[in-house]
C-alpha cells in the first residue's frame, strides 16, 4: 500500500509535464489558399525552416509566432504570422512536476495549428 502512495503521485507528476510527453517540434500541414504550388520560409526565435508548398513542415515550438514569407507559383510574395497559443499540459506541469518552469524554458507548452492556409488574395 505504502509503495502505491509513493509512485502513483511520481508517475501522475512525470507524465503531466509538456516536456516530457511533448516533441520540442510541431508538424504544421501548410497550403496556399488558392490551390497552387509554392515555397514557404518560416522562422521564430527557435530557428528557420523552408519547404516547397503544399507540404507537412516541422517546426521548433516557441512562444512567439511563426513568420512565414512565401512565395507562389505566379511569383507573388506573400507574408504574415502564425500565432502560438499556450497548450493545457502547462497547467498540468505547474500543479504536478516543476511548476511549469522547465516548460515556460523550452517552449514545450507552446502550440501552433495543426494546419494552416496562407491567404493568396488577388491582384
Amino acid at each position: 500500500m505504502k509503495f502505491l502512495i509513493i509512485i502513483l503521485p511520481v508517475v501522475f507528476g512525470f507524465s503531466s509535464c509538456a516536456t516530457i510527453t511533448q516533441s520540442e517540434n510541431t508538424p504544421i500541414a501548410m497550403s496556399l489558399s488558392d490551390g497552387s504550388r509554392g515555397t514557404v520560409t518560416l522562422s521564430n526565435k527557435r530557428g528557420t525552416w523552408q519547404s516547397p508548398l503544399p507540404a507537412t513542415v516541422s517546426v521548433r515550438r516557441s512562444d512567439d509566432p511563426l513568420v512565414y514569407s512565401a512565395k507562389n507559383s505566379k511569383g507573388k510574395t506573400l507574408a504574415g504570422s502564425i500565432p502560438s497559443t499556450m497548450g493545457a499540459k502547462i497547467i498540468a506541469s505547474a500543479i504536478f512536476l516543476d511548476f511549469g518552469i522547465v516548460d515556460s524554458i523550452t517552449d514545450a507548452h507552446r502550440e501552433y495549428p495543426a494546419s494552416y492556409v496562407i491567404p493568396v488574395t488577388a491582384d
